[in-house]
């Protein structure tokens, strides 16, 4: 009973496996590859079905030049330009490096917005035409993303006493506990020195050690409930993303757009972006800020109100244009 009542322990490997001891194709790879196909495929049963303006053989050019201009490119921008823009001047070329982690949804999915403008100025359709299936898909990724993230023990949520709270050890590895909670730093400090006494140096983790320490957990039951005994149960604010952000927005733009075929462009994609918006604002009063606030909200909170105008506007260009949706391709 004592074993079903405790919090759960977040140390799941990174790596899907490995092929040396510290490389291996990992779960966040994965995602992104899960969402872009996920994509491909709604995309073209949605385009057998005459729903939308791309033909099936047209998707996945579509979905490759989007994948890598505007979800990567506007993903990694948006990351350096929202979150991190001092990047730009003391280590320019760091904003090239994807595998050290760093994207931001707010700006893959503004890159997205930016790739269908030109792809469908390009092709001369309508540029909300396309985007009424691109959002229906859109959410799959996130999904995806926020499922990578739990799995990095990253993005974790506030301290909190829930039933499901989870403890993640990272919030020790990335200075949070020192920070906030330096007795129970101190804890883990003298429970490594007791059991692990190799992971330490004379002023802390040693070199590199932090993932040392976190394979010591995964393969040792009782180093990682010694260590988790002081590590902070919180809200797993990913899954709280994935599950609004990714499921429940997926179910009801994709309902929307079955049962409203001639909806008129722009109206999917505008209750994508006022729902995805709310969503994230609601959301990110569990989880920790990654950067500081502005005015007094999360970057989370205050990059998604900006949406909430674009959705709006999108709405009300599809009701006054009130041009539906063709019937066929």
């Amino acid at each position: 009973m004592n074993t079903l009542l405790a919090h759960y322990i977040n140390v799941l490997q990174p790596e899907i496996f490995k092929i040396t001891e510290s490389f291996g194709p990992k779960w966040y790879g994965l995602a992104y590859i899960g969402g872009f196909v996920a994509a491909y495929l709604l995309m073209v049963w949605m385009a057998k079905r005459k729903i939308g303006q791309l033909k099936p053989e047209e998707i996945s050019d579509f979905i490759f030049m989007g994948a890598l201009f505007g979800v990567m490119l506007g993903g990694r921008l948006g990351y350096v330009l929202f979150y991190q823009p001092q990047m730009i001047i003391e280590e320019p070329l760091s904003i090239l490096k994807l595998w050290d982690g760093g994207m931001s949804s707010h700006g893959g999915i503004l890159g997205l917005m930016v790739f269908t403008f030109f792809y469908a100025r390009k092709r001369q359709i309508s540029w909300s035409g396309i985007g009424d299936n691109l959002v229906v898909v859109t959410p799959l990724g996130i999904l995806f993303g926020r499922l990578a993230n739990f799995i990095n023990g990253e993005l974790y949520g506030h301290v909190s006493d829930v039933a499901w709270t989870v403890k993640f050890p990272n919030e020790f590895l990335h200075g949070d506990l020192s920070e906030n909670h330096p007795e129970q730093a101190s804890q883990i400090f003298r429970t490594i020195g007791e059991m692990e006494p190799q992971l330490l140096n004379g002023f802390g983790l040693a070199d590199s050690s932090g993932a040392a320490m976190m394979e010591r957990m995964r393969e040792n039951d009782a180093f990682r409930e010694a260590v988790g005994e002081f590590l902070n149960p919180r809200h797993p604010s990913q899954l709280y993303e994935g599950f609004l952000e990714g499921l429940v927005l997926f179910a009801i733009l994709f309902a929307v757009r079955i049962k409203w075929r001639s909806a008129p462009f722009g109206t999917i994609t505008g209750l994508f972006f006022i729902l995805y918006a709310l969503f994230r604002i609601v959301v990110e009063n569990y989880r920790v800020p990654d950067a500081e606030e502005i005015m007094g909200l999360t970057r989370g909170q205050f990059y998604s109100l900006p949406m909430i105008l674009i959705g709006v506007g999108f709405l009300i260009f599809a009701f006054r244009s009130k041009k539906p949706h063709p019937s066929t391709v």
